[in-house]
């Protein structure tokens, strides 16, 4: 039977941090002496070893606590712990990264434009969360989507933080989340900045109107990725397709022609899809990028046909 000095000197730590221990419950004593302090036996020793490996992995106490209480499963709640650890530390690498990416970009900025830069960013935690980009496409998207839709939809227009970013791209998502946060314009008239798809009484059926676009935007993608110049073909008649069956009436030459006619006087958020190609990179096109390219397709067509 050891007392806790002896047993600090074998261990190698100081008499505090084996009453730290002891205290916490992670180390419990072997009796007590006739005077009334702490004795351990030799199993304390290979105990007070294991508590140092799993705090030198920087496990915080109650994981430690946890691990040592579950022995009978000691490696699926040491693997759980560790995985634990793993998930915080890649949250405090990105948010590293990104504060590192934010310093070099007020540093190598022109000195006129510390300021305006310091407060874009200085709105944005690190890293970085795209709540408020999801809230502006619940908002801007038309009212009672089916969730399975609204969910797809935001999933395709939200763009993710980079986890290692440049500065030009700290700068971009600043500027998105800037956008985004301020009061949507228009809102005095209700539904004037958006689409006439996603006016009510407009007689749309938005829920088939966002599928198929979901489907048209997929194949307009591929071509803009191999950088072919807009063109006819089954992208283009995707894109018309899901406009007339959200209206429930047909594909013909005067629907395209009004079509074009009604896209082309739509409200954009062209700023928006900016910021985010920068974000996402030539790799993959926006949503936006995908819209114009089909638009211009069937101007070009029916520019065609007119002549």
């Amino acid at each position: 039977m050891w007392s806790i000095g002896e047993l600090a000197e074998r261990a190698g730590v100081t008499v505090k941090t084996v009453r730290f221990y002891s205290d916490r419950g992670l180390l419990p004593e072997a009796g007590r002496s006739a005077g009334g302090h702490r004795r351990y036996g030799p199993e304390a020793l290979d105990r007070l070893g294991l508590i140092r490996s799993l705090r030198a992995l920087d496990l915080p106490v109650p994981d430690v606590g946890r691990v040592l209480d579950r022995e009978d499963a000691m490696e699926g709640a040491l693997e759980d712990a560790v995985a634990g650890q793993l998930r915080e530390l890649g949250s405090q690498l990105a948010a590293l990264r990104w504060r590192e990416a934010a310093l070099r970009l007020v540093r190598d900025c022109p000195a006129g434009e510390r300021a305006d830069r310091l407060r874009l960013i200085g709105a944005v935690s690190a890293p970085p969360s795209t709540a408020v980009l999801a809230r502006f496409w619940r908002r801007w998207l038309p009212p009672r989507l089916p969730a399975r839709v609204l969910s797809e939809v935001v999933d395709q227009a939200v763009p993710q933080p980079p986890a290692d970013p440049t500065p030009a791209q700290v700068l971009a998502f600043a500027r998105l989340h800037a956008l985004v946060s301020e009061p949507c314009p228009g809102t005095a008239v209700a539904g004037d900045w958006q689409p006439a798809a996603h006016r009510t009484g407009g007689g749309y059926r938005p829920a088939v109107l966002y599928e198929g676009l979901g489907e048209a935007y997929a194949l307009a993608s591929s071509a803009l990725r191999a950088r072919r110049a807009p063109y006819d073909g089954e992208a283009l008649d995707c894109f018309v397709a899901a406009y007339a069956c959200s209206r429930g009436t047909r594909d013909t030459p005067a629907f395209r022609r009004e079509l074009s006619s009604q896209l082309a006087s739509d409200p954009r958020i062209d700023l928006y899809w900016q910021f985010a190609a920068e974000l996402w990179g030539p790799a993959r096109p926006t949503p936006g990028a995908s819209h114009d390219w089909l638009c211009a397709a069937l101007d070009a067509q029916i520019a065609r046909t007119a002549v």
